[in-house]
């Protein structure tokens, strides 16, 4: 049976089709749409099932935001919706709606070896649990994944990106000062996404200064500019923020990883691929074991980026495909309950 899946992100809707009963994942019809471009997750998935012409009855859906009760809002873009109508509205008769990166969680069993990158520690897929899975995309993702291969997996969806941010040294603490006079607070998403290299950016360009322009928005850098220039190499400016991105990102991956007593740290997201060489060359890995007498057992923790192209596609057709094994054995037990 044909499923809908989505992936909901602040910046980009993704779309797909996969059969979850075939004994495999394959997906097909992929789709990527501007969230911009639509007034809600319903426009654009009506939109996505009329360029594919198909009307699926299940659907998978994961969204940026906390999946608790039937009204969901996005955290990074003003779209919400009920899912009981929405699951209506589409005419579906099964609708799993869960977190972003609980999805991207529910992919990493189901990942290939061409699917990821090793950064430092044992390379080993299925990787050993307890597992942090978190990056930076339009926000900070983070989830837990624990269990096993033999025993089976479970996906804890968490909101971890929105911690408290914890600054290390002079430079740091101004970038949380002039994020703070901004927001009101610093969280680890306000730097770790992609507004966040607009941030530190800025932060860094702006050195004392604390006055804060009406307008300051309008001057921030285009995050993908900041890369490219900080990876050509002539940007002393872009090369220090995308060093002390990667520095933070470190410092927050081996706290999460303490939090969740993690073996294995699966990097996620839009951002962090595309500069994998200049992560591995950063002070990541130094701030990652920068914990004082639980650096040796940081030490043993695998640490792997995610290159799939679409995590959460892939884990919204996991998930969909275990909650149909969950189904099944729910029925099975209470067969063998009926015949004793």
């Amino acid at each position: 049976m044909t499923a809908l899946l989505a992936d909901i992100g602040g910046t980009n809707a993704r779309f797909a089709l996969c059969d979850t009963q075939t004994g495999g994942i394959e997906l097909s019809a992929q789709r990527t749409l501007k969230t911009a471009d639509f007034g809600s997750l319903q426009h654009a998935a009506e939109h996505y099932l009329k360029l594919v012409r198909v009307r699926p009855k299940r659907a998978s859906m994961a969204v940026a935001s906390p999946v608790a009760g039937d009204e969901i809002r996005l955290t990074n873009r003003a779209w919400s919706f009920s899912q009981s109508e929405l699951k209506r509205s589409l005419g579906l008769a099964e609708l799993k709606v869960i977190n972003d990166f609980g999805a991207v969680a529910y992919a990493v069993p189901a990942l290939q070896p061409e699917d990821r990158v090793l950064l430092h520690g044992a390379d080993a897929l299925p990787p050993t649990g307890p597992v942090t899975v978190l990056g930076p995309g339009t926000g900070l993702g983070v989830a837990l994944l624990i269990g096993d291969p033999e025993a089976g997996w479970r996906v804890v969806e968490t909101e971890g990106g929105h911690v408290s941010f914890a600054p290390q040294g002079e430079e740091e603490t101004r970038i949380g000062r002039w994020i703070s006079a901004r927001f009101g607070r610093c969280s680890n998403e306000r730097l770790l996404c992609g507004a966040g290299l607009a941030h530190i950016d800025a932060a860094i360009a702006a050195g004392d200064e604390t006055s804060v322009p009406a307008d300051w928005a309008r001057h921030l850098r285009d995050p993908a500019a900041i890369v490219a220039a900080a990876l050509d190499g002539h940007d002393l400016n872009a090369r220090r923020t995308l060093a002390r991105f990667c520095a933070v990102l470190g410092s927050v991956a081996g706290d999460a990883a303490l939090i969740h007593g993690a073996r294995t740290v699966m990097i996620a997201g839009g951002i962090v691929p595309r500069f994998i060489p200049f992560l591995r060359a950063s002070a990541f890995r130094e701030r990652f074991l920068a914990k004082g007498r639980f650096a040796t057992y940081l030490e043993g923790v695998s640490i792997q980026v995610i290159t799939h192209p679409q995590p959460g596609l892939l884990g919204a057709a996991v998930a969909l495909g275990e909650q149909e094994e969950g189904k099944m054995e729910k029925g099975r037990a209470a067969s063998r309950k009926m015949s004793r």
